[in-house]
């Protein structure tokens, strides 16, 4: 019996861009997009073994999203893949695998590893299963920038104003503006920002994770602030009022008569500045510190001991 082809080992393009066979197409877009970043030769200019995995993941895409050569190199199977010589084989010995003529696989060469990528940057794989048509001509893939990402540390009062900051991203300076309000870990995308794209493809976009420090007056919740403020024990009892810290400086508040330790009062609208809505604020909730005095004099002993009598 005649050998009458050296064929090529098979390559698994389910397994290169890690899906399933029953994968959709936009399965297959987005596993080859996401891998072909990772090793675009752009990205690894001094890496051979990310330029060959480059070009299988673009060989499996080449296949996979395309819906004829897809169903091509599903319908031959792992075993026989040449289906163009199959068919000439099959015609030539006057029957068919399953029909008057018997192959096994010393028939058709030995099967070795990968047979490795030509000039063109296809496999042998490629070229026996579906030659020189099988290319798209003149077709180079087009690649989204890297994203870059990176931290913009912020103080407690920097964080509730509006403003510029120049930073730096890879190597290049960008002024950009901080919106009063954002909140610690909070990130933004900046369109645009990040590498270059390939081939006319868009750049990355840059993410911005900003740190805002801890202050030590206010606590922070969302968008109100908590403040402590201690209240001697007349004021307490009898009333009066107390100058309160604010983002703003100090403001007058008046304490009611009776008000009692840890009882909370609200200053609306004098919180935290509301991310990217000009002129909404949270409010300030005030936890009243009653301060009991001590080393009282004998004169205020008395009194205490009078008051205790009325009760």
């Amino acid at each position: 019996m005649p050998s009458i082809l050296n064929y090529m080992a098979y390559i698994d393009y389910y397994k290169t861009l890690g899906i399933s066979k029953t994968a959709s197409t936009d399965d297959v877009k987005k596993a080859y997009r996401k891998l072909a970043r990772k090793y675009h030769p752009d990205l690894n200019p001094n890496d051979k073994s990310a330029h060959q995995k480059f070009q299988e993941l673009n060989e499996a895409n080449e296949v996979l999203s395309d819906p004829e050569k897809r169903k091509k190199y599903d319908e031959y199977g792992e075993n026989w893949k040449h289906a163009d010589q199959f068919e000439q084989a099959r015609q030539q010995q006057g029957g068919g695998f399953g029909g008057g003529g018997s192959y096994s696989a010393q028939d058709f060469g030995d099967f070795g590893g990968f047979s490795g990528f030509g000039g063109g940057g296809y496999s042998d794989f490629f070229e026996n299963l579906f030659g020189g048509a099988g290319r798209r001509s003149g077709r180079t893939s087009a690649f989204k920038g890297q994203d870059y990402s990176g931290e913009v540390h912020l103080s407690f009062r920097e964080a509730a104003q509006t403003h510029k900051q120049t930073i730096e991203v890879n190597g290049k300076k960008l002024r950009i503006t901080v919106p009063a309000g954002v909140s610690n870990e909070q990130q933004i995308k900046l369109k645009g920002q990040g590498g270059p794209g390939s081939n006319g493809a868009p750049a990355g976009d840059l993410y911005i994770t900003f740190i805002v420090q801890s202050d030590p007056v206010f606590k922070r919740n969302g968008n109100d602030l908590y403040v402590n403020a201690d209240v001697d024990v007349y004021t307490a009892v009898l009333g009066g009022e107390l100058l309160i810290d604010t983002l703003d400086g100090k403001v007058k508040m008046k304490v009611k008569p009776g008000t009692q330790p840890g009882s909370k009062a609200r200053l609306k609208e004098k919180g935290f500045p509301v991310y990217k809505k000009e002129g909404q604020f949270g409010d300030l909730i005030v936890t009243y510190n009653v301060q009991v005095p001590t080393n009282l004099t004998e004169k205020q002993k008395k009194l205490f001991e009078e008051l205790k009598q009325t009760k």
